[in-house]
């Protein structure tokens, strides 16, 4: 299937539970930093679909089967009205329940489900995995004062390039060598990215420089205090250096319920691979709990779901 935003096609796929009849509750999917469907997002869609949901998964604008220019470039305030077009399409659909709708994401996009359960209350239930929380705070955690410092440059330089006329440079999104000069550093992302790259084949080993800029100016966890009354999971890594832990915890306190926090032991990728049947039960049990009937049943339910689990 696609839909159009702004003149670009956005593809995906729309899965509709086999043997309910309709019109289903449908969950809007789509996956972090510059992944594509066709791998485990699928995975976590066929998890929602096998319990009589409807799913639709896709690709962002620039990224994967969907057209837009420039190639590989992540705008994360683009992505966000990519996600909104997706939610206006699958209320077009008459097998589709529109008054029974949730949305999904994970890293990156975990963040955009932040922003869009807070400002669009079409969204009825959200599940955010590993969410980026504060572009600026993380990379204050992850990187020296020197190292930031160079990064201002280098993204300043980029700027000026593209004011001349140029494109942005591309750089790989990740590499096994030491040292290389990557928007994902390390053997954790290594391992993950080119995994599913392995089974993705639109996926593509590169990023523009503008992509880091914008990710750098990215403060999703400013709005999660407006999420409520829609019922917020948040799914964390205690070991999170990527989107870190800590920040995704000081954001979680913000939130009002209905929310939950499930908290599983490992880094930010262990969520797609040990404890992947974990994450997607429970984010299945979530929409379950929230989206079993239509009406105004989220938005009535007051009873505080917010305890720290681990996994099980």
């Amino acid at each position: 299937m696609e839909f159009t935003v702004e003149g670009s096609a956005i593809r995906g796929t729309f899965y509709p539970p086999a043997g309910v009849s309709g019109p289903w509750p449908v969950i809007v999917m789509a996956h972090g930093w510059g992944m594509v469907s066709g791998g485990d997002l699928e995975d976590y869609a066929s998890a929602v679909v096998s319990k009589g949901f409807a799913a639709l998964t896709f690709d962002f604008r620039n990224l994967g089967a969907s057209d837009g220019e420039p190639r590989q470039e992540i705008d994360p305030h683009r992505q966000i009205e990519d996600y909104r077009a997706a939610i206006s399409y699958v209320r077009t659909r008459s097998d589709v329940d529109g008054d029974r709708i949730g949305i999904w994401g994970s890293s990156y996009s975990g963040g955009h489900a932040l922003v869009v359960a807070a400002i669009d209350r079409r969204v009825r239930c959200v599940v955010a995995q590993v969410p980026t929380i504060s572009g600026w705070r993380a990379a204050q955690l992850k990187a020296s004062m020197g190292d930031l410092a160079a990064q201002q440059q280098w993204f300043e330089q980029d700027r000026e390039a593209r004011f001349a006329g140029s494109p942005s440079q591309l750089i790989p999104m990740i590499s096994p060598i030491p040292g290389e000069k990557v928007a994902y550093p390390g053997s954790d992302s290594y391992e993950y990215m080119s995994g599913q790259g392995d089974i993705c084949p639109t996926w593509r080993n590169e990023i523009t420089v503008k992509s880091l800029e914008l990710a750098r100016t990215y403060e999703p966890g400013a709005f999660i205090d407006r999420i409520a009354p829609t019922p917020l999971l948040m799914i964390a890594a205690d070991r999170d250096t990527v989107t870190p832990t800590a920040l995704q915890q000081e954001a979680y306190e913000r939130a009002h319920h209905p929310k939950r926090l499930l908290l599983v032991p490992g880094d930010h990728y262990s969520v797609y691979t040990e404890h992947f049947e974990a994450t997607r039960a429970a984010a299945v049990d979530w929409f379950s709990r929230h989206l079993t009937s239509a009406g105004d049943r989220h938005w009535s339910d007051a009873t505080p779901i917010s305890e720290r689990e681990p996994s099980r």
